[in-house]
C-alpha cells in the first residue's frame, strides 16, 4: 500500500474535508479525491461518506486512521527532523491572543529558546480565537492559544488555564457606585446594577464581548451603556480605566499589579467569578516532533499557576 496514499487519507479523516486536506498537502482538491479513491479501490471498501459540506468516514475509515495515524505521524517527523536534528534549530510558530500570549505565553517560553541542544526559534502573531485556528489548521501555525475549543479531527485543544474576569474602574468612579466590593450573590448584587450602567464603559469592541459576558453571567442581563472608549488591546482599555474613563471587566492577571497599586479598584466580587478558559492546540498528530511537544507541556506546566 503506497504511504502518499495512506497520508492523504489520514489528512482528509483529520480535516473532514477534501478541500482542507488538499490546502494542508499542497494539492489540489482533485488529486486529494482520485487518492481517496485509488485507496478505496484497492482496500475494496469504501472510506468515506461524501455529504454536502466536507465527508464523514465509514467504520472502516475510522478503523484504518485509528491504526495508521501514529505511524505515519512517526514517519513524518523522521522525514522532517532529517538525519542530524540535534545540530539543526527547529522553529516553533506560535498564535494566541496579543494580551495573553504576551504577558503570560511568550515570557514562559523564552526560557526554552537558549537551552543547547534542544533550543527552539521562536515567532509568534497575535490574532482571535477564529484567526488563529484557521491558521493553524492551515499550517501557518505549529502551536496556538485559544478562547475557542475546535471541533472535529483536525485539531486536538487542551483545557490549559481558566482566566478570571474582574469588573474594575478608577477609584473615583468606584465611590460613586457605592457598596464597593460586594462577597454575597443576588440581591446586593442587583441592587449595584443601576448604578454601574450611569458609569461609561471601556471596552475592545463596539459588541462589549467582556462586558456582555460579565453582565450575563452575574446579573443575567444585558449592559443598558454603548462603549465610551473602545480600543483593540486590553491593554490600552487598563490604562484608560486607570485615567478614569470608566469601568470595563478584565482579566484578573492584567489588572493585578494595577489592583494592589490602588490604580483600579474591583467594583463587586461575586461569589462566583465569570470565568473564562483558554485552551492549547495543535494540529493532530505534531505533538510527535519534539519542539512541539516541549513547548505544548512546558506551557501545559506554566498554566497550571496560571488559573
Amino acid at each position: 500500500m503506497d504511504l502518499a496514499l495512506l497520508r492523504t487519507f489520514v489528512t482528509v479523516h483529520r480535516a473532514g474535508s477534501f478541500t482542507r486536506a488538499a490546502a494542508l498537502l499542497g494539492l489540489s482538491q482533485p488529486a486529494v479525491t482520485a487518492q481517496i479513491r485509488t485507496l478505496e479501490r484497492q482496500l475494496g471498501r469504501p472510506l468515506f461518506l461524501r455529504q454536502a459540506r466536507g465527508v464523514t468516514p465509514t467504520t472502516i475509515g475510522d478503523e484504518l486512521a485509528h491504526k495508521a495515524a501514529p505511524h505515519l505521524d512517526a514517519l513524518v517527523e523522521i522525514v522532517e527532523s532529517g538525519p542530524d536534528e540535534e545540530s539543526s534549530v527547529r522553529t516553533l510558530h506560535l498564535a494566541g491572543p496579543p494580551e495573553f500570549t504576551a504577558e503570560r505565553a511568550l515570557p514562559a517560553l523564552t526560557t526554552l529558546t537558549g537551552e543547547d541542544g534542544q533550543a527552539f526559534a521562536l515567532r509568534a502573531s497575535f490574532g482571535n480565537a477564529e484567526e488563529t485556528l484557521e491558521g493553524l489548521a492551515a499550517g501557518h501555525h505549529d502551536l496556538a492559544i485559544s478562547t475557542a475549543q475546535p471541533r472535529g479531527g483536525l485539531l486536538t485543544a487542551t483545557p490549559l488555564c481558566d482566566e478570571e474576569h474582574v469588573l474594575v474602574a478608577a477609584p473615583g468612579w468606584a465611590t460613586k457606585v457605592g457598596p464597593g466590593k460586594v462577597r454575597h450573590p443576588v440581591t446586593p448584587v442587583l441592587e449595584v446594577l443601576p448604578t454601574l450602567e450611569d458609569v461609561p464603559v471601556v471596552e475592545v469592541h463596539e459588541s462589549l464581548p467582556f462586558v456582555s459576558r460579565y453582565w450575563a453571567a452575574v446579573f443575567d442581563s444585558r449592559p443598558a451603556a454603548a462603549g465610551t472608549v473602545v480600543v483593540p488591546d486590553l491593554r490600552a482599555v487598563l490604562a484608560c480605566v486607570v485615567a478614569g474613563a470608566g469601568l470595563a471587566v478584565l482579566p484578573r492577571y492584567l489588572c493585578a499589579d494595577a489592583l494592589a497599586r490602588g490604580d483600579v479598584m474591583a467594583l463587586l466580587e461575586p461569589a462566583v467569578p465569570p470565568l473564562r478558559t483558554y485552551f492549547l492546540v495543535v494540529r493532530t498528530g505534531t505533538l510527535a516532533m519534539p519542539h512541539i511537544a516541549r513547548a505544548h507541556e512546558w506551557l501545559l506546566r506554566a498554566g497550571v499557576d496560571w488559573s
